[in-house]
């Protein structure tokens, strides 16, 4: 990712092996339908054993739920400077990853969302996702203030950011720079509303 490059050969091999493992599923899935595919079929085509596609997803759904963004605006949530208010925080956040990207991770990440957003039974999981994200958001708030991560007032914050994004998202996964721009004015009224302390 042009983000976050894998350093070191064994690493680099890993992100490229995940990579090939996402990219044929996401092949078959609009080939041939989420349901009617299998793991061994997506192992078959990415070239790997059964046993490694399960090192890389635990099961067939994550290969498409699994947002590989997160992690990385987690780390750069936390990497604000002390008293960053954590609107900002997370805007800043999402500007290190998503302005980092290129044409190619766009159109992969449009792609895993059009996905997802077509099959039901992915899209109740990934509505089931938002309390994680809650959970993600809220954790690295508090951690980078030195709090507790289930202190109330983080959580309620970190809900209040997920439903902004949520509200102005476009729905069918087709999220490109204009939208980001969409999601930032959506967050900045949040955070002319919002204090922590």
């Amino acid at each position: 990712m042009t983000s976050s490059p894998p350093t070191g050969l064994r690493e680099r091999k890993k992100a490229k092996t995940r990579a090939a493992i996402r990219d044929h599923a996401m092949r078959l899935f609009e080939e041939q339908g989420y349901a009617a595919t299998t793991v061994d079929q997506i192992a078959e085509a990415a070239e790997v054993s059964q046993s490694t596609f399960f090192r890389y997803f635990p099961t067939k759904e994550d290969v498409i739920l699994t947002d590989d963004y997160d992690p990385l605006i987690v780390e750069a949530i936390k990497a604000q400077p002390p008293g960053t208010p954590p609107v900002r925080a997370l805007l800043e956040g999402m500007r290190a990853v998503f302005l980092s990207l290129d044409e190619d991770e766009w159109r992969s990440e449009q792609r895993r969302q059009r996905i997802y957003q077509a099959v039901p039974e992915l899209r109740v999981r990934a509505m089931n996702q938002t309390v994680l994200a809650i959970d993600m958001l809220a954790g690295a708030l508090a951690e980078r203030d030195g709090e507790s991560a289930d202190d109330m007032r983080y959580r309620v914050i970190a809900g209040a950011m997920v439903g902004v994004v949520l509200a102005v998202a476009p729905p069918g996964g087709h999220f490109d720079l204009t939208d980001f721009a969409r999601v930032e004015e959506a967050l900045r009224v949040l955070e002319a509303s919002l204090t922590l302390r």
